[in-house]
C-alpha cells in the first residue's frame, strides 16, 4: 500500500527546496555549471554568493550527517533536491572538487570521530580545496608501485618523492596521499593512506599543460615534507584498501551523478546549424539517425545510474557499478562532444576571436579535455578488468594455471 503521508512529506519538502532556490540560485549562472567552475581563478560575485549560501544549508552534501554540516537529508529528498535543481538550471559549486566528491566520503567511511569533526565541516563549506596524490611517473595504472615514502620521526612522518597528473594541487590547502610506509612488504601491503597540508615549504607544484589550454593537472614533489601522526587515515599499511574505496568513490562521481546544470538537448543545438526540413527535422537522415542512438544511449546511461545509486545506498556506499557507470558517462560524454564539433562544422574549431561564440570556443576546448575521460580515474581497461572479474566473475587470464 503506498505511503500518502511520506509522499504529502516529500511534496512539502519539494515546495521548500524550490522556494530555497528560488531565493538563493542567481539566475545569471544557470545552465552553466561547467563554465563557471572553470573560471575559477575569476569567479563571478554570483557563484561566490552561491558557494556560500549551498555550503551554509548544508546541501552541497545533502545526505552528509548534520553534525558535521552536511544537510542530513533522506535519499528520497536528496533526490528531490537533485530534481528541483535540474529544473533551472541549478548546479552544485562544490561537486567540482575532490573534497566532496572522494576525500569526504572516505573520511566518513575511515575517519576517527576527531578527523571527522577536523576536516568535514570546512569541505561542507566550500572552505578548503582537496587534491588526492596518487598516480607517480612510474605507478600509473599500477598505482602499487609507488615509492613516495613516509618515515616514522617519532611525533610526525617525513615525507619524500613525486605525484604526477595531481589535479587541482596548485591551489589546494590539503592532499590525500598514498604513500608507501612499510618497503619490506609487498607492494599492495605496505602503503598507507595520509591527509597532508599543502601549506608547507617541503611541498612544490608544477601545473602540467594540456592540449585543451586549461592546466588542472600538476606534477607536485614532496621533499621533506611533513605530517602529524594524527594524519594517517585507517590503519598503517593497510592505505590499499582505503585508497580503493576513495577510487569508487571518485568513478561514481564520474557517473553523471553530479551535474553542471541543464544541457540543452543536442538536437536542438544541432537546428541551429545545419539544414532542417518543411516539418522542423534535422534533414540529414544519418545524422538525425546518429542523435537519436546518442540520446537512447544518454538515456539507458540515466536509467542505470539511478538504479546502481539505489543499490549503493542499500550497501551503504559505492559499489563496482561504478565502474560500468565511469565507462558509460565516457561514452556519452565523447559522443556528445564529437557530435557537437560535426554539427557546428568549421564554427566548432574555433580557438579564440571575434568570429567565434563563446559556446563554439568552449566546444572544441571541451572536446579536447574530454579524451582524458578514457583515462582519469582509472582507464576505460582497468574499469572492463573490474567489471569482467568483480561483476561478471570470470576468471583472471592473467595468472598461470
Amino acid at each position: 500500500m503506498a505511503d500518502f503521508g511520506a509522499d504529502i512529506e516529500l511534496e512539502d519538502f519539494r515546495a521548500e527546496a524550490a522556494a530555497w532556490l528560488k531565493a538563493n540560485f542567481p539566475a545569471s549562472l544557470s545552465g552553466k555549471g561547467q563554465l563557471a567552475m572553470s573560471e575559477r581563478s575569476s569567479a563571478s560575485a554570483d557563484l561566490v554568493s552561491w558557494r556560500k549560501a549551498i555550503g551554509e544549508k548544508g546541501w552541497a552534501t545533502p545526505a552528509w550527517p548534520t553534525q558535521y554540516g552536511g544537510g542530513g537529508l533522506s535519499p528520497a529528498q536528496a533526490r528531490v533536491l537533485a530534481q528541483e535543481m535540474a529544473k533551472i538550471g541549478a548546479f552544485n559549486p562544490l561537486m567540482f572538487g575532490m573534497g566532496i566528491t572522494m576525500i569526504g566520503p572516505t573520511i566518513l567511511d575511515y575517519g576517527t570521530e576527531a578527523q571527522k569533526a577536523k576536516h568535514l565541516p570546512p569541505i561542507v563549506r566550500g572552505d578548503v580545496q582537496w587534491c588526492v596524490g596518487y598516480s607517480e611517473p612510474n605507478a600509473g595504472s599500477d598505482l602499487a608501485s609507488l615509492q613516495t615514502k613516509a618515515v616514522d620521526a617519532g611525533d610526525h612522518w617525513v615525507i619524500n618523492g613525486q605525484k604526477t597528473w595531481t589535479s587541482g594541487a596548485q591551489y589546494s590547502d590539503w592532499c590525500g596521499l598514498l604513500t608507501r610506509t612499510d618497503p619490506s612488504a609487498k607492494k599492495h601491503d605496505g602503503i598507507s593512506f595520509m591527509l597532508v597540508d599543502m601549506h608547507q615549504p617541503g611541498i612544490e607544484t608544477r601545473p602540467i599543460a594540456l592540449i585543451a589550454g586549461a592546466s588542472p593537472f600538476c606534477e607536485t614533489f614532496f621533499t621533506e615534507a611533513v605530517a602529524p601522526k594524527d594524519a594517517l587515515l585507517g590503519q598503517l599499511n593497510v592505505g590499499w584498501t582505503v585508497g580503493k574505496r576513495l577510487l569508487q568513490h571518485e568513478r561514481a562521481s564520474q557517473t553523471g551523478a553530479i551535474g553542471g546544470g541543464r544541457q540543452a538537448p543536442l538536437s536542438q543545438v544541432a537546428k541551429r546549424y545545419v539544414e532542417v526540413d518543411a516539418d522542423g527535422r534535422i534533414a540529414d537522415p544519418d545524422l538525425r539517425t546518429r542523435l537519436v542512438r546518442h540520446e537512447m544511449d544518454a538515456r539507458t546511461h540515466a536509467l542505470t545510474l539511478a538504479r546502481v545509486m539505489a543499490e549503493s545506498r542499500e550497501a551503504n556506499g559505492a559499489t563496482n557499478g561504478a565502474s560500468v557507470l565511469k565507462n558509460s558517462a565516457t561514452h556519452v560524454a565523447q559522443t556528445r562532444a564529437e557530435l557537437t564539433l560535426e554539427i557546428m562544422g568549421a564554427q566548432g574549431l574555433g580557438w579564440e576571436g571575434e568570429t567565434f561564440t563563446r559556446e563554439e570556443i568552449e566546444t572544441v576546448r571541451g572536446w579536447l579535455s574530454g579524451k582524458a575521460m578514457s583515462i582519469y580515474g582509472g582507464s576505460a581497461e582497468i574499469q572492463n578488468n573490474i567489471i569482467s572479474k568483480r561483476i561478471l566473475g570470470l576468471p583472471d587470464t592473467t595468472q598461470s594455471s
